[in-house]
């Protein structure tokens, strides 16, 4: 009786956790591409709307029940990643954010190649004790990963200059080109805000409402905008756990959490991220992508999002109302020069931070672990040449 041939395709299990935000956008690129590419993708996730949007991309599902935070259920969490790694046997596991990496490493302890990419350093998000205890586990943990990916050379220097030794790749953050695209401004703007004035300077800002992300800097800074720039409206798109403790006048709206930001991006006149630290958001990129000009925070990923030249304008410190406000109103009084900075923007974004970028540069990070006669085959097919070059 003849037997199939086994089926030889490169197994790969992301486990990820949180499960919305940047992380989720990334882990859906990856698997999109990996797919396509011919790969075996399972996914560890909670359950929700980004296991459902995996599932319809053809992804195998895994429920891990994990919080988002460590805590008590942690041991009960790394004892299902173990049971995952049993079941779909992986030939790498990709590790998505603080909490998956702490539970993955400690369940998989090095016997696998293991990739591990923070999104941004957990020690930077908490303070005191709490911060030295993160610190002090990256530092243990890092023997455990065969790869350290982050998102930008700045996240990898903050790791070395903490101390985490390992074997680093940096991967710039990429965004879907073709999905984020400049459109006419008043066309989508009178489709999102329809009893609106058109021609009122429109300022968005896409992220979780999380102190990272620095909503309330934003707020505090709104009134000296205003005073610059009478009729200003801010648009704050997303949801999160700050949603309650911010206040906002009625030039301001809370648009909440959305399937689809590109059309958000398309009808702003600027896009403002004023987080207290980043591995590298998306936000910027998508909006740079859709042409519109950005102002960010000097922060590590945010700062390396921008093409140079632009910092000038589009760059203030972290945590300074007046700044960041000075910054706003200046370029929405100047529509030429928000043009120039738009395209430049997209420019920078189509040679530099494509999505394909992304997942072919991770492709070639997992052909290193398993082996260079793996690097062509797992490779997507239009990166292949670039293996040999």
């Amino acid at each position: 009786m003849h037997q199939s041939a086994p089926d030889r395709r490169p197994r790969v299990l992301h486990l990820t956790q949180p499960v919305d935000g940047g992380v989720a956008r990334v882990v859906t690129d990856l698997t999109r591409a990996q797919l396509t590419a011919g790969f075996q993708v399972t996914v560890g996730c909670p359950e929700g709307a980004l296991a459902a949007q995996l599932g319809a991309l053809g992804a195998g599902l895994r429920p891990w029940r994990a919080a988002r935070a460590p805590g008590p259920a942690l041991p009960r969490e790394v004892r299902a990643v173990a049971h995952l790694i049993e079941s779909v046997r992986p030939d790498v596991v990709h590790a998505h954010s603080a909490k998956a990496g702490l539970a993955a490493r400690l369940a998989v302890r090095g016997r696998i190649p293991t990739v591990f990419q923070p999104h941004a350093w957990s020690f930077e998000a908490v303070g005191g004790a709490t911060a030295a205890l993160a610190l002090r586990w990256e530092r243990y943990a890092a023997r455990w990963a065969h790869r350290t990916v982050c998102v930008s050379e700045a996240e990898r220097e903050t790791g070395v200059a903490a101390g985490i030794a390992g074997q680093w790749a940096v991967v710039p953050n990429g965004v879907d080109t073709g999905r984020f695209h400049p459109a006419a401004v008043d066309t989508v703007r009178s489709a999102l805000l329809p009893l609106d004035d058109p021609r009122a300077p429109l300022v968005v800002c896409v992220g979780r409402l999380c102190r990272q992300k620095g909503q309330d800097v934003l707020l505090d800074a709104w009134a000296a905008v205003r005073e610059e720039v009478p009729g200003a409206r801010l648009v704050l798109v997303g949801d999160g756990p700050d949603r309650p403790r911010l206040r906002a006048p009625e030039s301001v709206l809370f648009a909440g959490a959305v399937a689809d930001a590109a059309p958000w991006y398309q009808a702003a006149d600027l896009v403002v991220l004023p987080s207290r630290w980043e591995g590298m958001a998306l936000a910027p990129l998508e909006a740079m992508a859709c042409g519109r000009p950005v102002v960010v925070t000097d922060v590590d990923g945010a700062r390396e999002s921008l093409p140079p030249g632009l910092a000038p304008h589009c760059l203030v410190p972290p945590e300074d109302p007046a700044a960041l406000a000075r910054a706003v109103a200046a370029l929405l009084r100047d529509p030429l020069l928000r043009e120039g900075l738009g395209a430049r923007g997209r420019r920078h974004v189509l040679s530099a931070h494509d999505v394909r970028h992304m997942t072919e540069t991770v492709a070639r990070v997992y052909g290193e672990l398993l082996g260079t006669g793996e690097a062509e085959r797992v490779a997507p097919p239009e990166y292949r040449e670039s293996i040999h070059s």
